[in-house]
Parts: C-alpha cells; structure tokens; sequence
C-alpha cells in the first residue's frame, strides 16, 4: 500500500495481507510479478558474458524504469545505466547510479535546464548524451555556456530509413570537429544503435555497420577527450557487436560498451528467439553456464467462461504487451494449488482493454475464478504499465514491491 494525505492508497495489484502469496489470492488480481530468482540469474549472466568479452555493460534502463533494478545491475558490475531522455537521467541518478549514457539527443530549453540541474545536484554522477546535428551542438553550446558547465557528448551514427544519427560517416567527421571547437561541448566518443536494422539480410547488414562505424572512432580520435567510447548494441546482436569491434582497429584507449535491456527479464517471445539465435552463432555465449530465463509472468484470474470454447481473463492492453505476440498461458492454480496444465489447450487469442479472451479446447478444465500464469513477449512495454511490480520467490509469494518510475 502507498500513502497518501495519510490514507492507504492501493496500487492496482495491492497486498491485502501479509506475507502475501500471489496464487492464493492474497493479491489483488492481475498482477505482474517478477521471480526473484530469475531476475538474479539474467544479472549475473550478462554481467558474466561482458567480462568474458572484455567490453563494458551499460544495460538500458529504460526497459525497467525501476531503481531497485538498477542498483542491483549497478552492483553486480554495469559499467552505466543507458536512458532515452532527460526525465530518465534524473530517474537513474535518484537511484544512485554514477554513470548514465542518455543514447538520445538532449533537445528542448527544457530538458537542458533538467540536465543542468540535476549536474548541480548530483555533482559525482557523470552524464553522456548524443548529439546528430550542428543545430544541436550550438543550441548545447550555448545554453551550457551560459551555465557555465561542460556537457560530455556523443555522436550518433545513424542509417538511412533509421531514427536518428548522422547520415553517414563524412556528416558525423564534419560534426566531431565542430563539437571540438566549442569549449561547454566535451566529445567523448561514437554510438549508434544497429537493431534498427531489420529484414533477412540483417546480420550483414549490421556487420557492415559497425565496421564503418570502427574506421570512424579511429578517424574521430583526435577529437575526443580521455578514453574514446564506442557504444552499441541492443539485446539482439550484442555477440556480433562484441566480434566486430573487438577485432577491429580502433582508438588505443577505447572502451567497447554494449547496452542490452530487455535481458534483464528475459521473455518466452521476441528475445528467447533473438537469445537461441545468439546462442547458435556465438561459442562464448554457449560456453558460459547457464542462459537468460524468463523472470516477467502476468498472474491473472479466468472472469467469465461465456462460452464452451471460450473464456475471458481479467487483465488487457493497460496490463500488458501485446505488440509481440499475446501473453501466453504457461501454468494453472485452483486454490492456492498447481494443476497439470497443457499449453495445447488454452490458448490467447484476443485482447482488449481490459479483458483477454481465451479458446479453450473440451480437454481443458478451465472455471471461473481458477488463477492463470501468463508468459510475456516484449517486457518493456509491459513494465510501463504498472507502478508497482511484485518480486516474488519460485512459488508466487511476495518477498518485495518494486515502483517503478514512469
């Protein structure tokens, strides 16, 4: 429960005793809970894979959006805490973090003056944007000037039909030595993200990538301050980032920094597929014990069986992801109780605000008010959905809420 003006103010899957145990309903339903378990392991195992490549981890925290995972990643070893504006940045460091990357661009008077201040109040915490064009490097220049601060900065590679990043490497030169010349700009090295890189020919095509992306780093290196940062990588190609970059010539004080997010719970969706196809290329990634598991499961209560093929669940689209591919169920409770369950039987077919409809075949023994475990794919659109998550051990009770930041 949280307070306010002094009155108990429930979060939509508030405790309603203590201890509590999910499956028991001691919680109101739906619910998304987060095994504790499994959460250590994804930490532990990606912070493993990075000392094993020698390349630093600045996972993207703009998946969770929660400090209590972010410290956690902090003290196991991530090098930074990657964020996609300013709002973030003051997030992660109110949670303590010391190094933030916001592997965006700082636009707006606005988020300037945010950024400004939270330097002001959080002096030790270091803090890393990306800038795309001239317009933005004098508008930086400028207003920091002004502050009289020193703003590090990145450049962005980008590709064509992408988001943003300089359209090739002459325009990201050309801009590398602008940013040189203006005394509030500190240049600090090159990011690009390659996961914008989408088809059959993806993999050769981000090769090719970060490839260009090496020979610029080297050809910047004269304008950049300290060690030079060469940053990529999502949670989809961070092996063969790691192989390219890490083989190629680059700046001699150069740190390789991959910043993969959504690992951090892992799904039985978009990236346990990216997570096997990693695993059938990359030696390291098999060699190294254990692998990513699946941490993020939806718990949710069967509301109406309307029909003999159909039932309804009680948590939608303000519950959940659903852009890849429905939650799915994966486990079934009566009573506090596991039943045997077969994936074969019931399945998610469609999904509305509130409701998730379900077919159910004449082999399934699904009732009303029986509890259902559902599997997610794409969990950082399923995080923004709540302000509080539960962190439970293996058998659903709760050992802590996590708020979340959004």
């Amino acid at each position: 429960m949280k307070y306010q003006n002094g009155t108990r103010v429930p979060h939509k899957a508030a405790l309603m005793k203590m201890p509590a145990c999910v499956v028991a309903e001691d919680v109101c339903l739906p619910a998304a809970v987060i095994k504790k378990s499994a959460l250590e392991n994804n930490i532990d195992w990606m912070q493993r894979y990075a000392d094993a490549r020698g390349v630093s981890l600045a996972p993207h925290g703009k998946t969770t959006m929660t400090p209590r995972i972010f410290q956690a990643q902090q003290e196991a070893g991530a090098w930074a805490i990657g964020v996609g504006s300013a709002w973030q940045a003051g997030a992660a460091m109110a949670s303590g973090i010391q190094r933030i990357l916001m592997v965006n661009q700082l636009v707006g008077k606005a988020n300037m003056l945010l950024i400004s201040q939270l330097k002001e109040l959080y002096p030790t915490a270091e803090f890393i944007c990306c800038v795309d064009s001239l317009e933005n490097a004098r508008a930086l220049s400028a207003f920091f000037t002004q502050r009289q601060q020193t703003l590090d900065v990145m450049i962005e590679l980008g590709v064509s039909g992408g988001r943003c990043g300089c359209r090739g490497t002459h325009a990201a030169l050309t801009l590398a030595e602008q940013i040189s010349s203006y005394p509030a700009l500190r240049l600090r090295g090159l990011e690009l993200y390659e996961g914008v890189l989408h088809g059959d020919d993806a993999q050769p095509q981000v090769e090719t990538l970060l490839r260009e992306a090496a020979r610029l780093a080297c050809d910047m290196e004269k304008y950049v301050t300290g060690e030079f940062i060469l940053t990529g990588a999502g949670t989809v190609w961070y092996d063969v980032v790691c192989n390219i970059w890490l083989a190629a010539d680059k700046p001699k004080n150069c740190r390789i920094v991959i910043r993969p997010g959504c690992y951090i719970t892992h799904d039985l969706g978009i990236y346990d597929d990216a997570q096997q196809q990693l695993k059938a290329r990359d030696r390291i990634a098999c060699d190294l014990a254990g692998d990513l598991t699946s941490a993020l499961e939806l718990v949710a209560l069967v509301q109406s069986v309307p029909e003999q093929n159909r039932a309804v669940v009680n948590f939608g689209k303000r519950d959940c992801a659903f852009d890849a591919g429905l939650p799915q169920p994966i486990a079934h409770y009566r009573d506090g109780k596991r039943l045997p369950f077969d994936a074969q039987t019931v399945r998610s077919v469609g999904i509305m605000d509130q409701h998730c409809m379900l077919q159910i075949s004449a082999k399934s023994d699904v009732q009303v008010g029986d509890i259902l475990i559902f599997g997610t794919s794409h969990p950082c659109l399923t995080f923004d959905k709540w302000k509080t998550l539960l962190l439970t051990d293996d058998d659903y009770t709760v050992l802590e809420e996590l708020d979340t930041l959004f």
